[in-house]
């Protein structure tokens, strides 16, 4: 639940360095970092959001005067891809690539073996150039980067703050892959700990997960920082579906489509949203599911099984076709499995936003997501299980067309308030350049 003390969030965001009052001047303090290194498994052509988003952010910082580097790994989700560059730059930042492995990326053991081989290399690169970076910025992709983070700290003398994406071992926890009494839990809780406590900051992208943070280490609030994901409302922008390429190929136009777009993974609640398209199975309204993850193969033999023939899979599109995808629909989805909020926190609602689509969320009672819906007058929230009243949702917006529109612009309008990236930037730059 959101409260007053939510300082971070977009509202109460800094000015950024260009509107001071001094603009010749250099936008940083005395002890402030001029060179930021972050590292993260996945980066563009990756389609992986994460990765997508550091890009972003990346560029957005270097234009506000900080010198930003990134270390990353080759693609995992790109299957169509060849390797990427090693080296490479772009707009200011400069990227450099490990040949960490890519094999089975969708299942547990691969994205683990792959994330401690890109651990690996990681941690060679810093013993190469800890001299030369004034603070590293940790992703928890993978789940135990922040550990380098801490050793390189220790050992190198290297300042880091954490970017905290899910946390871990919660999520494995919640998804009774582990029991919450094993002792590597135990272990990785005591560490995580240490890990918060000589990090410079923490961000989380969501108040669920401060208050996730703060339930296991209560003295760091102070250094914790809100700052959600966003997305660019010049590169996303509202089109009607009879002038969308793409919702004309994939025959949108004159259907009204419901479309959840993004990973298809454990902690996302697939089977509400399956159970209202069996609801719906026999009224004009076609379900699209666009993306890959570990339930994408039980979704679609479920589909086949239940003779549904209105839900179409698609893989993750390109990031320039992103504009086109996201607009196709007439209704978006968010969902987070039960147990799952202040875990995990899905960026799909910011394109979603940006598009001017209808936001239908499941999730729970004390769900940020319910906030921001509220706030924003863009959709409705659904417990999970509750596929009747998403289904009931989903008919009523079919029905009313003024709605849909009145809903989506509603929620753009809301985006371009508090979610772009420059807003978000402003934030980040205030975290990286605090003394």
């Amino acid at each position: 639940m959101l409260d007053h003390t939510e300082s971070h969030l977009p509202n109460s965001f800094p000015a950024s360095p260009a509107s001071s009052s001094s603009q010749s001047a250099s936008p940083f303090v005395a002890g402030s970092y001029r060179r930021v290194l972050i590292v993260t498994q996945f980066y563009p052509p990756d389609y992986a959001a994460t990765g997508q988003l550091i890009a972003e952010l990346a560029v957005h910082l270097s234009r506000m005067g900080l010198n930003v580097r990134i270390f990353t790994g080759q693609p995992g989700y790109a299957f169509d891809r060849e390797f990427a560059p090693k080296r490479e730059a772009n707009q200011q930042v400069e990227v450099q690539r490990s040949r960490a492995s890519r094999a089975w990326p969708l299942r547990v053991r691969g994205r683990a073996i792959n994330g401690l081989l890109f651990c690996m290399r990681t941690a060679m690169h810093l013993i190469r150039v800890a001299r030369h970076r004034d603070v590293m910025v940790v992703t928890s992709e993978p789940p135990y980067l922040p550990v380098l983070g801490y050793l390189a700290n220790r050992l190198l003398g290297l300042r880091y703050i954490c970017l905290l994406y899910d946390l871990y071992p919660d999520v494995a926890v919640a998804l009774n892959m582990v029991s919450s009494r094993h002792w590597l839990v135990r272990f990785w809780n005591w560490l995580n700990r240490q890990i918060w406590h000589q990090a410079d900051q923490i961000i989380v992208l969501s108040s669920s997960m401060r208050d996730r943070v703060l339930a296991k280490a209560p003295h760091l609030e102070a250094k914790i920082s809100v700052i959600p994901s966003w997305a660019d409302p010049q590169l996303i922008v509202p089109m009607d579906k009879t002038h969308n390429w793409f919702a004309q190929h994939y025959d949108c136009v004159n259907t009204f489509t419901v479309q959840y777009s993004g990973n298809l993974g454990r902690c996302h609640d697939l089977d509400t949203i399956l159970r209202a398209a069996e609801l719906l199975r026999d009224e004009p309204i076609q379900f699209l599911f666009i993306g890959r993850g570990a339930q994408l193969r039980a979704c679609v033999e479920r589909v086949a099984r239940s003779q549904l023939t209105r839900c179409r899979f698609l893989p993750y599109q390109d990031k320039e076709i992103l504009p086109y995808s996201l607009t196709a629909c007439d209704l978006s989805l968010v969902s987070i499995s039960p147990g799952l909020e202040g875990l995990v926190a899905p960026s799909k609602l910011y394109g979603i936003l940006a598009a001017g689509r209808p936001v239908a969320a499941i999730c729970e009672s004390h769900s940020y997501l319910r906030k921001i819906l509220h706030e924003a007058h863009c959709g409705q929230a659904f417990e999970s299980g509750d596929a009747a009243g998403l289904a009931h949702y989903i008919r009523t917006l079919s029905q009313s067309p003024k709605l849909v529109k009145t809903l989506g612009q509603s929620g753009r309008d809301y985006l371009d308030q508090h979610y772009t990236p420059s807003k978000i930037a402003q934030a980040y730059w205030q975290v990286l350049t605090q003394d």
